[in-house]
């Protein structure tokens, strides 16, 4: 709790797990390097939500079509609206009209773990 984050019990077990059982505790480097990359997925989090918030200027906790035409407009004006339109629909994964955040954060993450 002292770096502002409080693990769960799943997550110190797990890295207790790790642990040889003929010591008495973890590293520091072991344990560094757990709340590093703690630290590091939740600033990812926290700046895909940053830019869910950007895209999202009603904070209506969804985005609509033309929601993402607007942004596109801003950030790449010459891409043609039937792409925007093809990236909304792939983003919108229940075709509710609605990109949810869990929608959008998916569309973010979507091959990450491949590479």
């Amino acid at each position: 709790m002292l770096f502002g984050y409080k693990p769960s019990k799943i997550e110190v077990d797990s890295v207790m797990s790790s642990i040889n059982p003929n010591t008495s505790g973890i590293l520091l480097e072991g344990f560094l390097n757990t709340v590093r990359k703690k630290k590091e997925a939740q600033r990812y989090q926290n700046e895909v939500r940053h830019i869910f918030t950007a895209f999202d200027t009603y904070y209506r906790g969804f985005l609509t079509l033309e929601d993402f035409k607007k942004a596109f407009r801003q950030v790449a004006p010459k891409l043609p609206e039937r792409t925007v339109l093809e990236v909304f629909r792939e983003v919108d994964r229940d075709s509710d009209g609605h990109v949810s955040f869990r929608d959008f954060e998916y569309a973010l993450n979507y091959g990450q773990k491949e590479a």
